[in-house]
């Protein structure tokens, strides 16, 4: 099943304001959020065809979107 983008403002959206101070104070969570935005966007390159892959690549990729994401999160929430 392909998936559209998962920006964190898309899937947080309360969480707006402090997504964008976090990215300008915090440079840990600003380099996660970098690091989450180019799993993403590799996930998507995988199901749509425009690079190709094994499952295991796609299914480790996706583990590794929702283990940044489950961090970020985290932190949004401290």
């Amino acid at each position: 099943m392909v998936q559209d983008h998962h920006p964190l403002i898309k899937d947080f959206p309360e969480f707006k304001d402090r997504i964008h101070a976090l990215k300008t104070s915090s440079s840990h969570f600003a380099k996660l959020e970098r690091e989450y935005e180019e799993v993403d966007k590799a996930v998507i390159r995988l199901e749509t065809g425009v690079e190709h892959g094994s499952s295991a690549e796609l299914e480790q990729k996706k583990l590794q979107r929702v283990s940044l994401k489950d961090e970020l999160y985290a932190l949004l929430k401290a």
